[in-house]
């Protein structure tokens, strides 16, 4: 994943107010309680010292996502009185919380923006028996979409309606349509829900290659205003999937670690790799909430990082800061053009939870 929607934040200099919010609009008092919960955020900036105009600027885009229905997030960050970046979470933050430091707290944001699982969700309505001939209309309603974003980002849909009796036609020229589509967005699912009979139809009728990425759900197809078509499926049906960008950049990573050569292990390489400009992408474990963050030495430019005070002041940094570890090492990726993988710690074990993947190596580079 490529951290260009980043660039608004670090071309700022700090330091920065940082606002995860759960803005769900799921209950009757939406509204009230998403005040409550800034209210209290709004108090912790002010007790870690954040200046009364960046805080004012949060304030005026807290609950502006409010045509966003269901459950989700949003992300704030402002500097020096105004707002930096203002982004929509697919699902709520584990818990709210705000920050004030001379780095943005973007690893949050990041997690949630892994690059998007192109999908095609695809419902058929039918309430009467299963034959041909019986009277009445099969719906059907299609939607391509890139997952998590869809969730608060939903795509265009298509709809049709068709007469029973002509189903079985239909479904054949349907299912030329949804393969191109499919071809065209680069699907690698296709969810298929609603009603038994008529699903199987078109499913039956689908091109071979689509037919194959098929997956069959069940449980409601409800098609809610402003959410993503079959959500709660398809949230099932891709967790834990990596979009086919980050599972190669993962794949190379792993053969070529185990080839000893051209790859970085743990903070301290990971660290050396980045300042030298070295990292393609950096593999990282998702974020414990529950484990305090390690923390690394900065200076003003994002390539300027260390695990001690001495070593930035070597490379001529003056007043080194210390940092939490996740905010450099993420700054620094996006600073050096690299790109960034989560990865789950039970699929890819990393030493410290950090490896990189190497654009070179040279006599400088830290052996495994």
């Amino acid at each position: 994943m490529r951290l260009s929607f980043l660039e608004p934040l670090y071309a700022q200099r700090g330091p920065f107010t940082s606002v995860y919010l759960d803005t769900s609009r799921d209950t009757d008092d939406a509204e009230r309680a998403i005040a409550l919960r800034w209210h209290r955020l709004r108090e912790q900036l002010a007790r870690q010292g954040a200046d009364r105009a960046s805080i004012a600027a949060a304030e005026e885009v807290v609950g502006a996502d409010a045509e966003v229905p269901g459950v989700h997030g949003q992300a704030i960050f402002t500097a020096h009185g105004a707002l930096v970046l203002d982004d929509e979470l697919p699902a709520p933050p584990a818990h709210d919380f705000a920050r004030y430091g001379t780095l943005p707290d973007a690893m949050p944001l990041v997690a949630q923006h892994l690059p998007g699982i192109p999908y095609l969700a695809v419902v058929v309505h039918y309430r009467g028996p299963p034959t041909a001939d019986a009277a009445g209309n099969v719906a059907v309603a299609a939607e391509a979409g890139m997952w998590p974003g869809s969730r608060v980002a939903p795509g265009d849909r298509l709809r049709r309606r068709v007469p029973v009796a002509g189903w079985h036609g239909a479904a054949v020229r349907l299912g030329h349509e949804l393969d191109r589509w499919a071809r065209r967005t680069g699907a690698d699912a296709v969810v298929l829900g609603g009603d038994e009979w008529a699903g199987n139809v078109l499913l039956r009728r689908l091109p071979r290659a689509l037919r194959e990425r098929v997956v069959r759900v069940g449980g409601p197809a409800a098609e809610a205003a402003g959410r993503a078509l079959l959500e709660p499926q398809i949230a099932g049906v891709l967790r834990g999937r990596m979009a086919a960008h980050d599972r190669a950049l993962v794949e190379t990573f792993l053969a070529r670690r185990a080839r000893g050569a051209g790859t970085a292990e743990g903070l301290a390489a990971g660290v050396a790799a980045l300042q030298r400009g070295q990292v393609t992408a950096l593999l990282l474990h998702p974020p414990r909430p529950w484990q305090p963050a390690e923390p690394l030495w900065t200076g003003p430019g994002p390539a300027q990082l260390a695990l001690t005070e001495e070593e930035l002041v070597s490379f001529g940094v003056r007043a080194p800061r210390r940092e939490r570890a996740d905010e450099a090492l993420v700054r620094a990726v996006a600073g050096t053009g690299a790109e960034l993988v989560v990865v789950p710690e039970d699929e890819v074990p990393l030493r410290d939870g950090v490896g990189a993947l190497l654009r070179y190596t040279d006599a400088a580079t830290p052996g495994p």
